[in-house]
């Protein structure tokens, strides 16, 4: 015979409606009471089924990685989507990532998600545009808005403080070289990179340099786009600073090896700090220094906050920020 609710209620010292809530997936109790109450009926062998025969099904968050142009392969998401599985799977939700296509019919794929049955959505936000959460504004379901922010959507935003790191990093350079930084700026624009932008110029004001003098580069965000950007930069005679800001690890170590390449000795030469803290940065000749981000702090961040919003019956939407920190190597 399978224990029933009312037993879970008295060894848990809790009202039954309380339990009743935390098996049926509803609103009204605490994550960390629903989590309680679901690991004893699971070690109990209870049977959800006869109360609520599609808990199964309910159980659910849709991660959707919202795709345009970057894959989200690399080892920065990888980091991003293990912290928001270990976060939700820790308490007892079924997590499903599913890729969203922006060229494709976004409402009626959304409209699939919902339809299949889910507590909640978390959207990797990184290259989504203000006009692209349109869509999602229509649901009614609890979502989180990772990696971005629009100041004119309303919903959970959990992300980065880029202009923090940016402005920090850019700062270390000009007390380190006595120097005005150069900018490796990523050729495509996303909210990330609009915030790093804005640190690195912040940083340079404040240093009391003129902004109208900093020499910018354009590349692709990525390390054979940089790299041969970079090359076409150094070929053509454009003035090259005495150390730069890079957008992106990637960026970064592009451009590393197109200096190396045309006889620049970092940092001696050439400084450069990344940002983002990708595994491969310390694999470079010489190690890069670089902005760190916490990526599997993020992902859980989000499934936490997530959580919450689920298991409260009032939301009220929040930005929450994470603070990075410099990892001093020997590119600066």
């Amino acid at each position: 015979m399978s224990i029933t609710a009312k037993e879970i209620s008295k060894q848990l010292n809790l009202s039954e409606s309380a339990v009743s809530l935390a098996l049926n997936n509803k609103p009204g109790v605490s994550t960390e009471t629903r989590k309680r109450v679901l690991e004893v009926a699971r070690s109990l062998g209870y049977d959800f089924s006869k109360i609520n025969p599609s808990f199964h099904q309910t159980a659910v968050i849709n991660f959707i990685l919202y795709q345009k142009n970057l894959l989200f392969d690399t080892p920065f998401f990888s980091e991003i989507i293990t912290g928001v599985e270990k976060g939700l799977k820790n308490n007892g939700y079924q997590v499903v990532i599913r890729h969203l296509q922006s060229d494709e019919n976004v409402p009626e794929q959304l409209g699939e998600i919902v339809n299949s049955g889910c507590s909640g959505i978390i959207i990797l936000g990184t290259e989504m545009a203000k006009e692209d959460f349109v869509p999602f504004s229509f649901l009614d379901i609890p979502i989180i808005l990772l990696d971005s922010y629009f100041d004119s959507i309303k919903m959970d935003c959990i992300l980065i403080n880029n202009t923090e790191g940016a402005y920090n990093a850019t700062n270390l350079l000009i007390k380190r070289r006595r120097a005005q930084p150069g900018y490796l700026q990523s050729s495509c624009r996303i909210y990330n990179f609009e915030e790093r932008e804005e640190g690195y110029y912040k940083a340079v004001r404040r240093n009391g340099m003129p902004v109208s003098k900093s020499i910018v580069h354009s590349l692709s965000p990525s390390i054979d786009g940089a790299y041969a950007d970079m090359l076409t930069v150094i070929e053509q005679g454009d003035e090259i600073a005495d150390c730069y800001f890079a957008d992106n690890d990637e960026i970064a170590i592009g451009a590393m090896k197109a200096f190396k390449e045309k006889g620049y000795r970092i940092p001696s030469d050439v400084a450069i700090i990344g940002f983002d803290n990708i595994s491969f940065s310390t694999y470079t000749e010489p190690p890069l220094t670089t902005v760190n981000v916490p990526k599997g702090y993020l992902g859980e961040l989000a499934a936490k906050r997530l959580l919450a919003v689920i298991g409260t019956p009032e939301h009220h939407p929040i930005r929450m920020e994470v603070k990075t920190n410099i990892l001093l190597r020997n590119t600066v």
